[in-house]
């Protein structure tokens, strides 16, 4: 048995592991000669804003009462610069988003493991064409590009990572911290002369990273007015910021400003998928090389009614893509095009002569050009296969033939692993033909009708499962399909009322994949409805914490201390309880519930004691089942102890309803993970479920906290029934092996790595959950013993 998980254990890693070779390889390519313009640039210098998380229609819409929340911008974009609406591509985050404003190409899908902070595969930008970069501002984005660039002339100045504080009284405090910053830089520069030398040479940028607009979204939500009034801080900040930089330069006409955000934010607080809210950002432009304002009077060539809007029809858009900025600054300063850069440069902005906009159109093209013909050179082919003495010949055979093929094409050694692994699996294959023979033999005694009716159903049951992974109303319906068992197998006439209990407990569990994922407002409220003292004082923490944030008052340190102290004990409080089956099943939910309640911002606080109460009910009807076919050795679940010897590796001979059992188990591990959109909650991420623990940004513990929300803590005692679940995971994991994704959103990205993640951990990690959650029942901690008793 210990051979049979370990192998098992390391082919299903192994072949889970080739997603990432297959699917996420960085696109980029390395060795180009970096393309400048040879004609001199209208500008000496750079300043690039970026409002963090800023809507386009946030910063254009004008008040009520007619004026702007941004004057200064309004007065830019009306009287000396040119604007236009920067299309952002998916993920709307703030890493990819700001690689393709600096660097000009989008998202690297190698960088699926990376999150937020850092592009693993090196890439050029226009910060390291500079000649010097100064950065203010978060410490999850600057530090990526002073990483990237050669030599050291990038240099960053952060404020600490607990400053991103979703429980801030006021986020704003971030972007006045990085004003703040520049305007003591600028004044120190007047007394420091080799400062003072560095910024008077020429090709420099500032680069001003504002997270106060994005941290203000998620925490209050884009329509706040903490949101909008943040917007006000930084139009006040940016012209504050123009009077000092033209000051130090004495107003020579050589600064070219440029104001952007990497994404946008929808209503309900998130971004990373692409919808118009997180797609359409504002640019901003002027200065130094920069095209005036361009009043018009025909109607412009966009039809989204933005311009009526924002009552700019009487002002040029230009619309460029996200990428396209990078190339712009380039040219405006007179440093080479990033080399992976795709942008194209958007004409329109600039005010130069016709010939300093065709050599820069060359210069563009030629980049292009360059990393077309590098990729062709370094271009590899890809493409890879996926008694006993004869067997093992023809497996040696073979493996020679696969190791040829695979070093005439200098495959990496990862794939001498994906193609050469099916070999001695195939063997063990080949090794029990006899009783693949045994079974062809026996055929024809088999119900024939019988079992194809059964395969049928299993094959449309799966089918069921994959599609509920992209719509979750179909466990609805597979739940309303379940719900009719009972009736449909005779066992409502020998069970009543355990046949209704399942009836009514798969309807009401239908309920939840029914209802919304993202975009709902919390309801705290509901879960001061429980009344075990544990659970409830769960329950009533969130509605403390949710009041404290509203109030600004942050997170309650005594909350805090409760939340993490219930997440620690939860997995030893069960532990404590006897191992009677009804008194360990009762203490594991109430310890797990209490948590999850912590995690739960919503309706899905309901979900935990539902879907116990079905597998609770779903363990006395399997009984009934048991005795309706006359299994022997039934044992009266009254009387079961998880502590007694269970042998989980006996094989005994199969029926067909052990294929209907495995498959109830498939069916609710699934809807455990999906019944409350549990992974697509993780995926666009809405931190309030995690507020009760930190509102200090922490991608990874958030992550991990809503991981553990996650329900499934359920067994197998049988290995029969075991490898059944096994083959039917198989099957859905290979649906989903050709369903990966390594394009678009976040969402779309990690949704189908989601997708495949779950159903290889229910044959990864069932093996070592099976040994979890054996201890989880069977073992009991004794605290103190009763002294014995001693009579003379």
């Amino acid at each position: 048995m210990i051979t049979f998980f370990l192998v098992g254990l390391i082919v299903h890693v192994v072949f889970f592991l080739s997603i990432f070779d297959i699917y996420f390889t960085s696109p980029l390519v390395h060795g180009m000669t970096p393309q400048a313009t040879p004609l001199a640039p209208p500008a000496s210098r750079l300043v690039l804003v970026v409002g963090d998380g800023l809507r386009a229609d946030s910063l254009f819409t004008l008040l009520h009462n007619g004026s702007s929340r941004a004057p200064y911008l309004r007065n830019v974009i009306e009287e000396r610069g040119t604007w236009g609406v920067s299309h952002t591509r998916v993920p709307t985050e703030s890493r990819p988003g700001h690689v393709a404003l600096i660097a000009g190409f989008y998202e690297d899908v190698s960088a699926v493991a990376k999150g937020w902070k850092e592009n693993p595969v090196e890439f050029d930008s226009v910060f390291n064409e500079s000649r010097h970069t100064w950065c203010w501002g978060s410490p999850d984005i600057l530090p990526m590009f002073a990483k990237g660039a050669s030599g050291d002339h990038v240099y960053t100045h952060t404020y600490p990572a607990e400053e991103e504080d979703f429980a801030s009284t006021d986020a704003s405090r971030l972007d006045s911290w990085v004003f703040t910053q520049v305007k003591s830089f600028f004044q120190s520069a007047k007394s420091n002369s080799s400062l003072r030398a560095s910024l008077l040479e020429d090709k420099n940028i500032f680069f001003l990273h504002l997270l106060g607009i994005d941290t203000n979204g998620h925490a209050h939500r884009p329509v706040s007015q903490e949101y909008l009034d943040n917007i006000g801080l930084v139009d006040t900040g940016i012209a504050e910021l123009v009077s000092i930089v033209e000051d130090f330069f004495n107003y020579d006409g050589r600064t070219a400003y440029v104001f952007t955000s990497d994404h946008g934010m929808t209503n309900w607080g998130s971004h990373g998928a692409g919808h118009p809210s997180e797609t359409l950002t504002p640019l901003v432009v002027w200065g130094a090389g920069v095209q005036n304002a361009h009043r018009v009077t025909e109607p412009q060539s966009y039809n989204d009614g933005y311009l009526q809007d924002w009552k700019l029809e009487h002002l040029r858009r230009v619309d460029v893509n996200q990428a396209d900025i990078a190339p712009l600054m380039a040219s405006l300063i007179g440093v080479p095009i990033p080399v992976n850069s795709v942008g194209v440069l958007p004409l329109l902005y600039l005010n130069n002569s016709d010939q300093f906009k065709a050599e820069t159109m060359y210069t563009n093209a030629i980049q292009v050009l360059e990393q077309f013909k590098m990729k062709m050179t370094q271009k590899k082919e890809t493409t890879f296969l996926k008694k006993y003495h004869a067997e093992f010949m023809l497996c040696i055979c073979v493996t020679v033939v696969i190791t040829m093929f695979l070093l005439i094409q200098r495959s990496p050694v990862t794939y001498y692993i994906y193609c050469l692994l099916p070999v001695p699996v195939w063997y063990s294959v080949l090794r029990e033909s006899g009783t693949l023979t045994d079974l062809i033999r026996s055929a024809p005694s088999l119900p024939l009708w019988k079992c194809l009716g059964y395969f049928v159903l299993v094959a449309f049951g799966i089918e069921l499962l994959v599609v509920s992974f992209f719509h979750r109303a179909m466990l609805t319906v597979g739940l309303a399909v379940l719900s009719v068992w009972p009736f449909l197998s005779g066992l409502f006439g020998k069970a009543k009322f355990r046949s209704l209990s399942w009836f009514l407990g798969c309807l009401c569990l239908a309920a939840f994949p029914l209802m919304p994922v993202v975009g709902r407002e919390p309801i705290i409220h509901l879960k001061v409805y429980h009344t075990m003292i544990h659970v409830a004082v769960c329950a009533y923490v969130p509605y403390l914490t949710h009041s404290s944030l509203q109030q600004k008052q942050g997170l309650p340190l005594l909350n805090q201390i409760i939340s993490w102290t219930t997440l620690a004990s939860s997995m030893i409080v069960p532990l404590l309880s006897s191992t009677r089956l009804f008194h360990r099943l009762l203490s594991i939910f109430l310890s797990l519930t209490a948590t999850y309640l912590l995690l739960s911002t919503g309706s899905e606080a309901l979900f935990p004691p539902v879907l116990s109460w079905l597998m609770f009910v779903w363990i006395n009807i399997e009984q009934e089942a048991m005795l309706a076919q006359g299994v022997s050795g039934r044992q009266e679940l009254s009387t079961i102890d998880f502590s007694a010897n269970i042998d989980i590796t006996k094989i005994r001979q199969l029926k067909l309803d052990d294929i209907r059992r495995s498959y109830f188990f498939v069916f609710f591990i699934i809807t455990a993970f999906f019944g409350t959109g549990n992974i697509a909650s993780i995926n666009s991420f809405d931190p309030a479920s995690v507020y009760c623990f930190l509102t200090v940004f922490n991608p990874f513990i958030m992550g991990g906290l809503m991981m553990w929300k996650v329900p499934y803590f359920k067994h197998l005692y049988n290995l029969c029934l075991f490898l059944i679940v096994l083959v039917i995971s198989d099957l859905m994991a290979l649906h989903f092996f050709f369903l990966v994704q390594d394009y678009g959103s976040w969402l779309d990205i990690g949704t189908s790595i989601s997708h495949y993640v779950i159903v290889m951990s229910m044959t990864i990690f069932l093996m070592l959950l099976s040994v979890v959650t054996h201890i989880f029942t069977t073992q009991r901690l004794i605290l103190w013993r009763r002294p014995k008793m001693h009579f003379p």
